[in-house]
């Protein structure tokens, strides 16, 4: 796969998210799951842009939890393309939560997520050029 890197331009986040209080777990944090599902779509949007069509998660090579996330939050899920290959692409995604009424960022998450672009029979395709 070809290393790329993210935009110079200042990033905007893919998605920005409240969590609820359905979504919260026994310790009073965000179940992972949760914000393991707003990364995907974070993620496959960017990927889907890339593709110029439909993708699927095929793997998630790290994850990394940094911080819990806790329910009055706002989740900014930011993700760019960190490699490419010939049907595959690495999606960095990072989220970070503002909380405080806004006085304080905190990144909370990180990972790597790989999608494959598919085919109108949902099998593997190539990505068009560059």
């Amino acid at each position: 796969m070809t290393q790329t890197t993210p935009p110079d331009c200042p990033r905007d986040p893919i998605l920005r998210v409240v969590p609820r209080p359905a979504d919260i777990n026994a310790n009073g944090h965000i179940f992972g799951g949760w914000v393991l599902s707003q990364m995907d779509i974070a993620g496959g949007i960017v990927a889907g842009r890339e593709a110029q069509g439909a993708v699927a998660t095929v793997a998630i090579e790290t994850m990394e939890f940094i911080a819990p996330i806790l329910l009055r939050d706002i989740i900014s899920v930011y993700a760019h393309l960190e490699r490419r290959g010939r049907t595959s692409m690495g999606i960095r995604i990072e989220v970070v939560a503002t909380r405080d009424g806004g006085r304080t960022q905190e990144r909370v998450t990180e990972g790597l997520f790989t999608f494959v672009a598919l085919d109108e029979n949902h099998r593997p395709r190539a990505l068009p050029p560059v």
